[in-house]
């Protein structure tokens, strides 16, 4: 099992930007897919995106596409999800994500979760 704990969320104004961190406990970290997902209130935890082992692959729910960037750093066992042109509309908590399988990238290919953090966009 690997432990992530996000940090980086907040309040900001629309248009404005914030980047989340998610810093993991192992140091097998490099060998894995990441990504990030979130849940608004009310609504179904949702994909947002994901990228390879490497880095070198990267994926994007089309909500985000354009304005989010997904990265990482192995050597410091740590992903990010910088975020800019917010929007009232990506209001949630924000929750990073270890999967079981490269090229799988949904809910249920999930094998850890962090504890989320929570975005808050202000119109």
């Amino acid at each position: 099992q690997v432990q992530l704990v996000e940090s980086g969320g907040g309040l900001v104004q629309a248009g404005g930007s914030l980047r989340l961190s998610c810093a993991a406990s192992r140091r097998t970290f490099s060998d894995y897919s990441m990504g990030w997902f979130r849940q608004a209130p009310g609504k179904e935890r949702e994909f947002v995106a994901a990228l390879s082992w490497s880095g070198a692959t990267t994926y994007y729910a089309n909500s985000v596409k354009g304005r989010f960037t997904i990265s990482r750093d192995n050597a410091k066992n740590t992903v990010y999800l910088q975020m800019n042109s917010l929007k009232p509309e990506d209001t949630a908590v924000y929750y990073c994500a270890r999967f079981r399988y490269s090229g799988s990238y949904h809910e249920g290919s999930v094998a850890d979760w962090g504890q989320g953090t929570q975005v808050t966009v202000s119109s």
